[in-house]
């Protein structure tokens, strides 16, 4: 049932995704979490049995950095792979699902009681439930499925968009010359493409929505 009320929607929960907007700033050189750790607030003042799943894309340390600031150890990672109006599509067929959760007792847990005892297999319990309810929702079957460390999963959302990123701007630049040159674009991308080390997916020159 959708609401409005957080608190409604919290209290009886035992998952909140967190897919607040995280936009990075280039000036000031850093990602605003704010939004994010608002909602994580708001659910431990309703809620602190819920396990909080982190979609949004976050530094690498900043999980386990919240769950320090917030005394708050039920904190899950998820990254999403979404696409510019493919959203449904892609939740529906994903390609891949990646859980990361604290591997190890961190010098918080050893500090903090309460959040040693809800620390390890409590969490990697949550982490596998969690992957099954998106298994559930998907269409595609033999999703790959893995699990990992809090930061070792923020590194692999980060580093998927670097590279995506950085073929854009690859295809951008091989367009541009062949505007200059006076070539065919779409026959030089065809016949690199055709190496399967490249691939002919993501390599329309663009401003990166999609790349397709």
């Amino acid at each position: 049932v959708a609401t409005l009320d957080g608190a409604a929607a919290y209290r009886d929960a035992e998952f909140v995704v967190i897919a607040a907007p995280t936009n990075y700033d280039p000036q000031r050189n850093f990602f605003d979490t704010s939004a994010g750790e608002e909602v994580v607030g708001k659910v431990m003042s309703v809620n602190p049995q819920a396990v909080v799943v982190i979609k949004s894309t976050v530094p690498v340390g900043y999980t386990s950095a919240l769950r320090k600031k917030l005394g708050c150890g039920n904190i899950l990672f998820s990254p999403e792979f979404l696409r510019e109006s493919m959203a449904l599509y892609d939740n529906l067929y994903p390609s891949r699902i990646i859980v990361g959760y604290p591997k190890m007792i961190d010098e918080f847990d050893e500090e903090n009681a309460a959040i040693r005892a809800i620390a390890g297999n409590h969490l990697e319990e949550a982490a596998h439930t969690f992957a099954g309810l998106l298994q559930e929702g998907a269409i595609k079957e033999d999703v790959p499925v893995l699990f990992m460390g809090l930061k070792e999963a923020e590194a692999v959302k980060l580093f998927a968009n670097t590279y995506l990123a950085l073929r854009v701007s690859y295809f951008n630049e091989l367009d541009t010359y062949a505007e200059v040159k006076g070539l065919d674009t779409q026959a030089i991308i065809n016949g690199i493409g055709l190496d399967p080390r490249i691939g002919t997916h993501y390599n329309n020159p663009s401003f990166g929505y999609g790349g397709y």
